[in-house]
Protein backbone atom coordinates (compact mmCIF):
# COMPACT_ATOMS: atom_id res chain seq x y z
CA UNK A 1 0.00 0.00 0.00
CA UNK A 2 1.21 3.36 -0.58
CA UNK A 3 -0.72 6.66 -0.20
CA UNK A 4 -3.78 5.13 0.52
CA UNK A 5 -4.24 3.24 -2.85
CA UNK A 6 -4.70 -0.48 -3.01
CA UNK A 7 -3.50 -1.92 -6.35
CA UNK A 8 -5.65 -4.94 -7.34
CA UNK A 9 -4.17 -7.09 -9.97
CA UNK A 10 -7.08 -9.97 -11.24
CA UNK A 11 -4.74 -12.45 -13.10
CA UNK A 12 -5.45 -13.92 -16.36
CA UNK A 13 -9.50 -12.98 -16.99
CA UNK A 14 -8.53 -14.54 -20.94
CA UNK A 15 -7.76 -17.69 -19.09
CA UNK A 16 -9.04 -18.08 -15.84
CA UNK A 17 -12.29 -16.54 -15.22
CA UNK A 18 -15.26 -19.48 -14.82
CA UNK A 19 -18.05 -19.42 -12.93
CA UNK A 20 -17.99 -15.31 -12.20
CA UNK A 21 -14.81 -15.85 -10.27
CA UNK A 22 -14.26 -12.35 -11.74
CA UNK A 23 -16.88 -11.40 -9.47
CA UNK A 24 -14.12 -11.53 -6.24
CA UNK A 25 -12.19 -8.55 -7.98
CA UNK A 26 -15.47 -6.59 -7.85
CA UNK A 27 -16.08 -7.50 -4.18
CA UNK A 28 -12.71 -6.11 -3.08
CA UNK A 29 -12.81 -3.37 -5.04
CA UNK A 30 -16.48 -1.73 -3.96
CA UNK A 31 -15.37 -2.87 0.23
CA UNK A 32 -12.12 -1.26 -0.19
CA UNK A 33 -13.83 1.99 -1.88
CA UNK A 34 -16.43 1.84 1.03
CA UNK A 35 -13.70 2.36 2.94
CA UNK A 36 -12.46 5.20 1.20
CA UNK A 37 -9.68 3.83 -0.21
CA UNK A 38 -8.49 4.30 -3.77
CA UNK A 39 -7.89 1.58 -5.92
CA UNK A 40 -5.77 0.74 -8.96
CA UNK A 41 -7.51 -2.23 -10.77
CA UNK A 42 -5.81 -3.94 -13.20
CA UNK A 43 -6.54 -6.86 -15.64
CA UNK A 44 -3.71 -8.80 -16.90
CA UNK A 45 -4.69 -10.47 -19.81
CA UNK A 46 -2.03 -13.59 -20.32
CA UNK A 47 0.28 -11.73 -23.03
CA UNK A 48 1.42 -9.40 -20.96
CA UNK A 49 3.63 -9.14 -18.14
CA UNK A 50 1.95 -9.63 -14.55
CA UNK A 51 3.20 -6.65 -12.59
CA UNK A 52 4.89 -6.90 -9.00
CA UNK A 53 3.76 -4.17 -6.89
CA UNK A 54 -0.08 -5.22 -6.73
CA UNK A 55 -1.36 -5.51 -3.26
CA UNK A 56 -3.58 -8.22 -3.61
CA UNK A 57 -3.68 -10.68 -7.22
CA UNK A 58 -6.80 -12.48 -7.83
CA UNK A 59 -6.30 -16.04 -10.03
CA UNK A 60 -9.82 -17.66 -11.00
CA UNK A 61 -10.75 -21.23 -12.19
CA UNK A 62 -10.59 -22.41 -15.91
CA UNK A 63 -10.99 -25.39 -17.79
CA UNK A 64 -7.99 -28.01 -18.07
CA UNK A 65 -6.26 -26.62 -21.13
CA UNK A 66 -6.05 -22.47 -20.38
CA UNK A 67 -5.06 -24.23 -16.40
CA UNK A 68 -2.27 -25.55 -18.60
CA UNK A 69 -1.18 -22.84 -20.32
CA UNK A 70 -1.60 -20.26 -17.82
CA UNK A 71 0.64 -22.02 -15.47
CA UNK A 72 3.51 -21.85 -18.22
CA UNK A 73 3.33 -18.57 -18.56
CA UNK A 74 2.97 -17.82 -15.11
CA UNK A 75 6.22 -20.01 -14.69
CA UNK A 76 7.96 -18.44 -17.36
CA UNK A 77 6.63 -14.63 -16.45
CA UNK A 78 8.10 -14.81 -12.46
CA UNK A 79 5.88 -11.08 -11.93
CA UNK A 80 3.75 -13.02 -9.54
CA UNK A 81 6.20 -15.15 -7.96
CA UNK A 82 8.17 -12.32 -7.29
CA UNK A 83 5.63 -10.41 -6.18
CA UNK A 84 4.84 -13.17 -2.99
CA UNK A 85 8.23 -12.80 -2.20
CA UNK A 86 7.64 -8.64 -1.55
CA UNK A 87 4.71 -9.82 0.37
CA UNK A 88 1.76 -9.55 -1.85
CA UNK A 89 -1.44 -11.35 -1.46
CA UNK A 90 -2.97 -13.74 -3.11
CA UNK A 91 -6.79 -15.58 -3.17
CA UNK A 92 -7.02 -17.93 -5.93
CA UNK A 93 -9.86 -20.33 -7.30
CA UNK A 94 -10.17 -24.04 -8.28
CA UNK A 95 -7.64 -23.86 -11.24
CA UNK A 96 -5.74 -20.94 -9.67
CA UNK A 97 -5.72 -22.94 -6.59
CA UNK A 98 -4.24 -25.89 -8.38
CA UNK A 99 -1.89 -23.49 -10.24
CA UNK A 100 -0.42 -21.82 -6.88
CA UNK A 101 0.33 -25.42 -5.41
CA UNK A 102 3.57 -27.39 -6.27
CA UNK A 103 1.64 -29.72 -8.75
CA UNK A 104 -0.83 -30.48 -10.61
CA UNK A 105 -2.32 -33.18 -13.70
CA UNK A 106 -2.79 -31.25 -16.89
CA UNK A 107 -4.72 -31.80 -19.73
CA UNK A 108 -2.53 -34.04 -20.98
CA UNK A 109 -2.62 -36.25 -18.16
CA UNK A 110 0.95 -35.32 -17.29
CA UNK A 111 2.21 -34.09 -13.88
CA UNK A 112 2.42 -30.02 -14.38
CA UNK A 113 4.85 -28.27 -11.88
CA UNK A 114 2.73 -25.05 -10.36
CA UNK A 115 4.49 -22.05 -9.02
CA UNK A 116 5.40 -23.34 -5.32
CA UNK A 117 3.39 -20.36 -3.94
CA UNK A 118 1.11 -22.66 -1.18
CA UNK A 119 2.47 -26.56 -0.40
CA UNK A 120 -0.60 -28.63 -2.05
CA UNK A 121 -0.36 -31.36 -4.17
CA UNK A 122 -3.31 -32.05 -6.84
CA UNK A 123 -4.02 -34.67 -8.59
CA UNK A 124 -7.22 -36.23 -10.36
CA UNK A 125 -9.87 -38.14 -8.75
CA UNK A 126 -11.11 -41.35 -10.02
CA UNK A 127 -14.41 -41.17 -8.69
CA UNK A 128 -17.35 -38.52 -9.44
CA UNK A 129 -16.95 -34.81 -10.23
CA UNK A 130 -17.10 -32.69 -6.87
CA UNK A 131 -20.18 -30.78 -7.75
CA UNK A 132 -22.78 -29.22 -5.74
CA UNK A 133 -23.11 -26.31 -2.67
CA UNK A 134 -20.11 -26.56 -0.16
CA UNK A 135 -20.55 -25.44 3.62
CA UNK A 136 -17.45 -25.27 6.03
CA UNK A 137 -15.97 -24.00 9.40
CA UNK A 138 -13.52 -21.87 8.49
CA UNK A 139 -10.20 -22.81 10.40
CA UNK A 140 -10.28 -21.27 13.86
CA UNK A 141 -7.22 -18.99 13.69
CA UNK A 142 -8.48 -16.72 10.72
CA UNK A 143 -11.37 -16.18 13.25
CA UNK A 144 -14.42 -15.81 10.22
CA UNK A 145 -18.19 -16.82 9.89
CA UNK A 146 -18.58 -20.45 7.93
CA UNK A 147 -17.98 -20.47 4.61
CA UNK A 148 -20.80 -21.22 1.77
CA UNK A 149 -19.71 -21.84 -2.17
CA UNK A 150 -20.45 -23.77 -4.61
CA UNK A 151 -17.70 -26.49 -6.24
CA UNK A 152 -17.68 -28.34 -9.49
CA UNK A 153 -14.12 -29.94 -10.16
CA UNK A 154 -12.70 -33.35 -10.56
CA UNK A 155 -8.95 -32.47 -8.79
CA UNK A 156 -8.21 -33.67 -5.38
CA UNK A 157 -5.81 -31.31 -3.61
CA UNK A 158 -3.40 -32.50 -0.53
CA UNK A 159 -2.54 -30.01 1.63
CA UNK A 160 1.11 -30.37 2.96
CA UNK A 161 2.96 -29.83 5.99
CA UNK A 162 3.90 -25.75 5.40
CA UNK A 163 0.11 -25.11 4.58
CA UNK A 164 -3.02 -25.33 6.67
CA UNK A 165 -6.07 -26.25 5.28
CA UNK A 166 -8.52 -22.85 5.11
CA UNK A 167 -11.64 -24.81 6.22
CA UNK A 168 -12.91 -27.87 7.01
CA UNK A 169 -16.58 -29.27 5.11
CA UNK A 170 -20.14 -29.89 7.09
CA UNK A 171 -21.51 -29.88 3.28
CA UNK A 172 -19.39 -30.90 0.11
CA UNK A 173 -16.08 -32.27 -0.74
CA UNK A 174 -13.96 -29.66 -0.30
CA UNK A 175 -10.01 -30.85 -1.36
CA UNK A 176 -12.05 -34.08 -2.55
CA UNK A 177 -9.24 -35.89 -0.29
CA UNK A 178 -11.95 -37.21 2.03
CA UNK A 179 -10.31 -36.10 5.42
CA UNK A 180 -12.72 -33.32 4.69
CA UNK A 181 -10.54 -29.86 4.55
CA UNK A 182 -11.31 -27.48 1.76
CA UNK A 183 -9.25 -25.07 0.40
CA UNK A 184 -5.55 -24.37 2.15
CA UNK A 185 -3.49 -20.85 2.92
CA UNK A 186 -0.21 -20.24 4.22
CA UNK A 187 0.27 -16.59 5.52
CA UNK A 188 -0.61 -14.06 2.60
CA UNK A 189 -1.26 -16.85 0.34
CA UNK A 190 -5.05 -18.29 0.25
CA UNK A 191 -6.88 -20.98 -2.35
CA UNK A 192 -10.22 -22.58 -2.31
CA UNK A 193 -12.20 -24.81 -4.76
CA UNK A 194 -15.36 -22.68 -4.09
CA UNK A 195 -16.66 -20.67 -6.78
CA UNK A 196 -20.19 -18.18 -6.00
CA UNK A 197 -18.46 -16.28 -6.48
CA UNK A 198 -16.90 -16.80 -3.27
CA UNK A 199 -16.18 -13.31 -2.28
CA UNK A 200 -19.69 -12.27 -2.61
CA UNK A 201 -21.09 -15.16 -0.66
CA UNK A 202 -18.29 -14.53 2.23
CA UNK A 203 -17.27 -10.72 2.52
CA UNK A 204 -15.34 -10.92 5.66
CA UNK A 205 -12.90 -13.31 3.84
CA UNK A 206 -12.87 -10.02 1.22
CA UNK A 207 -11.93 -8.24 4.30
CA UNK A 208 -9.38 -10.44 5.49
CA UNK A 209 -7.21 -9.45 2.37
CA UNK A 210 -7.86 -6.00 2.55
CA UNK A 211 -6.43 -5.96 6.64
CA UNK A 212 -3.35 -7.94 5.45
CA UNK A 213 -3.11 -5.09 2.68
CA UNK A 214 -3.08 -2.50 5.20
CA UNK A 215 -1.41 -4.35 7.40
CA UNK A 216 -4.11 -3.53 10.15
CA UNK A 217 -6.37 -5.62 12.43
CA UNK A 218 -9.87 -4.07 11.70
CA UNK A 219 -11.68 -2.24 9.13
CA UNK A 220 -14.78 0.16 9.66
CA UNK A 221 -18.12 -1.16 8.79
CA UNK A 222 -19.55 -1.18 5.88
CA UNK A 223 -23.37 -2.25 4.76
CA UNK A 224 -23.63 -5.79 4.75
CA UNK A 225 -27.42 -6.11 4.16
CA UNK A 226 -27.21 -7.46 1.17
CA UNK A 227 -24.18 -10.10 1.02
CA UNK A 228 -26.13 -11.10 4.36
CA UNK A 229 -29.10 -11.90 2.73
CA UNK A 230 -27.30 -13.69 0.02
CA UNK A 231 -25.30 -16.03 2.67
CA UNK A 232 -28.57 -16.68 4.45
CA UNK A 233 -30.26 -17.75 1.03
CA UNK A 234 -27.22 -19.72 -0.27
CA UNK A 235 -26.69 -21.40 3.26
CA UNK A 236 -30.58 -22.19 3.63
CA UNK A 237 -30.57 -23.76 0.03
CA UNK A 238 -27.72 -26.03 0.73
CA UNK A 239 -29.09 -27.37 3.89
CA UNK A 240 -32.40 -28.15 1.69
CA UNK A 241 -33.25 -31.98 1.26
CA UNK A 242 -31.76 -33.20 -2.06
Amino acid sequence: MSDNSLRLVWVYPDLLSTYGDQGNALVVERRARQRGLQVERYDVRSDQPVPTSGDIYLIGGGEDRPQRLAAERLRRDGGLQRAVGNGAIVFSVCAGYQIIGNEFINDLGQREPGLGLLDVVSTRGEGERCVGDVLADMDPQLGLPPLTGFENHQGVTHVGPNARPLARVTLGRGNGTGDGTEGAYNGTVFGTYMHGPVLARNPLIADLLLKLALDVNALPPTDDRWYEALRAERINAAQQPA
